[in-house]
Order: structure tokens, then C-alpha cells, then sequence
């Protein structure tokens, strides 16, 4: 591992999923100026829109796109167009 590339500023942050509101806490160097009272303590806080506990392929909510209808329409719409 190369000395001097990697960031000293390591300190505990929560993180909010803002979809669903779970918290957690991790260690991180992100820059934030918002703050949040966790279990007791006040840590600086990590807004995201999205994260494991609420993106499809984890939760199994995946949603199935016909991409085989897709195709088939736009072959039937720009067949005209074909040499």
C-alpha cells in the first residue's frame, strides 16, 4: 500500500437513508455541516437518497422490464425505413 495517498480523517458518521429513514453508523471521511443525535451522541450526518436497506436488488422488489416487447415494437415501427 502506497504511504500518503490515503485520508487520516477518519471519524464516525451516521448515515440516513431518506426513502425509508434507517440510520447507521459508520466510520467515514465525507464533509458534511449537518448533525444528528444518535444513541446519546451527537454525530455529523450523511443524507442518501437510496441504500441496501431500500434499493430493489437487495429488499427483492426488482421490477421486470419486457424489453422482448420493446424490441418487437420499434422493429414493427422502423420496418418501413429497412433497405
Amino acid at each position: 500500500m502506497k504511504k500518503g495517498i490515503h485520508p487520516e480523517n477518519y471519524r464516525l458518521v451516521v448515515f440516513k437513508d431518506m426513502s425509508n429513514d434507517d440510520v447507521f453508523l459508520c466510520k467515514s471521511t465525507a464533509e458534511t455541516k449537518d448533525s444528528i443525535e444518535f444513541e446519546g451522541q451527537e454525530y455529523p450526518l450523511i443524507k442518501m437518497e437510496i441504500s441496501s436497506t431500500s434499493h430493489p436488488f437487495y429488499t427483492g422488489k426488482v421490477k421486470l422490464v419486457d424489453t422482448a416487447g420493446r424490441v418487437d415494437k420499434f422493429m414493427n415501427k422502423y420496418k418501413k425505413f429497412a433497405k
